[in-house]
């Protein structure tokens, strides 16, 4: 149910700076190899750190809903502020991407559990928001580099075709009390843009997780394996004058099934839809701009949109599916 896939944590600069790293070194490797001496060559091409912070209005939560003086349902909409911990690095065959993310909720989305009073984890709801810590990795191993070719390039459609793999981790303290974890696997294509980056990964997707308002011992879920798309993009407006980058995701997956077997708790676990996530930030490097010091200082704004979120979808009596949340924040590059 809960799913935050790559998008919710992403920090696509960090894997720009990856992406054309690796590029770079691939055009040396083009030219006489006495250009550079093996031992004079670092093991990571490009390596990025990064702190955020950002804040997030409106968000929603499925299940969590008002219901109005006429009977029907309203989303409940809180605000979140999140701390982002992320890093990126490229070698000679590949990516690697890290990131953990604590996401604190307003109170409209309190922690608790569904625990009856007096037993583990009382009181059952309180008056504080939630928290979350979801972590995920992503990594890629080039196929181009892999088999020393340019056989898995397209001159001016691919760069390069990538194994790509990965996983995700969460936990949450409310009512629900995730516990996700998933693994991807697939390909990823590098396309061949006149500048920025623009990559495609296509992934067998898998998760297990929990669901607190199952009956026990029937907490725990396991979903069906299910096709999933990551589309990560970082475009320069150069012709603002200024160092500004429209950086985003887009992120699909398809109906994962229930996630139990048990009939008896069907009720809480109808069958999951198709799950789009898309946020697009427009990103200012402050750093250049004032004191001529690029990738060191990031101020940015941005947009969400989360179709049947955690792939519930919306009925009449069910809200709380459909995001569409401004964002504001700023990111130090520490290492």
């Amino acid at each position: 149910m809960f799913r935050r896939g790559i998008a919710a944590a992403l920090v696509p600069a960090l894997i720009i700076g990856a992406a054309h790293a690796a590029d770079l070194e691939a055009g040396k490797k083009d030219k006489a190899p006495e250009a550079a001496a093996l031992a004079d060559v670092p093991f990571f091409l490009f390596a990025d750190t990064q702190v955020s912070y950002r804040y997030q209005f409106p968000t929603v939560s499925p299940g969590v809903q008002i219901q109005r003086a006429d009977g029907s349902f309203v989303s409940r909409e809180a605000p979140k502020q999140i701390l982002n911990i992320a890093h990126a690095d490229a070698w000679a065959y590949g990516t690697n991407f890290f990131s953990l993310d604590i996401l604190k909720s307003g109170s409209q989305f309190p922690a608790g559990t569904t625990n009856p009073p007096g037993s583990v984890g009382s009181p059952a709801f309180s008056d504080y928001g939630n928290t979350e810590a979801y972590g995920l990795y992503r990594g890629t191993l080039s196929l181009n580099a892999l088999t020393g070719t340019k056989a898995f390039a397209i001159p001016g459609l691919v760069k390069d075709v990538s194994l790509a793999f990965g996983f995700d981790a969460n936990s949450q303290n409310d009512a629900f009390g995730s516990k996700k974890r998933d693994i991807v696997g697939g390909l990823n294509f590098s396309f061949d843009v006149p500048a920025g980056f623009l990559n495609l990964s296509t992934h067998v997707y898998k998760e297990w997780n929990r669901n607190g308002f199952n009956l026990q011992p029937d907490r725990d879920q396991s979903f069906d394996a299910v096709p999933e798309f990551e589309l990560v993009y970082n475009f320069p407006l150069t012709f603002t004058g200024l160092p500004l980058s429209l950086t985003g995701f887009n992120n699909i997956v398809l109906p994962k099934g229930r996630g139990v077997r048990n009939v008896a708790d069907f009720q809480f676990n109808p069958p999951r839809g198709l799950e789009f996530l898309s946020r697009t930030n427009l990103v200012l490097d402050l750093g250049k701009l004032i004191y001529d010091q690029p990738n060191k200082v990031d101020v940015f704004i941005g947009f969400q949109y989360w179709l049947n979120k955690f792939g519930n979808v919306e009925t009449t009596t069910f809200k709380g599916t459909e995001e569409k949340s401004f964002l504001a924040g700023f990111a130090f590059h520490v290492f």
